[in-house]
């Protein structure tokens, strides 16, 4: 991955905005949780299951740990990693009669 002074790389557009700043530092759009979220389907279509395993342990702790600001996100987040959960799995046993 290429590095760029003083600004984004190519393909981080979606992450970071820079309205409303005047030369400050970027304001990132995304959660940490989002970005844990995109990395472990990344791992799974790579069919690297090791690494995403690990990633859902991390997203797991953001979730479950006690929000610092009240989040009414939780709920959709909760689904979304119990949906992380089972896609790993499914991976994981492909030929499993309860599929």
């Amino acid at each position: 991955m290429a590095l760029q002074m003083g600004g984004p790389t190519v393909g981080e557009s979606d992450d970071v905005s820079r309205e409303g700043t005047s030369g400050g530092a970027p304001r990132y759009t995304r959660r940490l949780s989002d970005k844990i979220l995109i990395a472990f389907h990344h791992a799974c279509d790579q069919s690297d299951y090791e690494i995403a395993e690990q990633l859902l342990r991390i997203l797991e702790m953001l979730i479950t740990r006690r929000p610092l600001t009240p989040d009414g996100n939780r709920r959709r987040s909760m689904e979304s990693l119990v949906a992380a959960h089972e896609r790993l799995w499914h991976l994981r046993h492909p030929d499993d009669p309860k599929l």
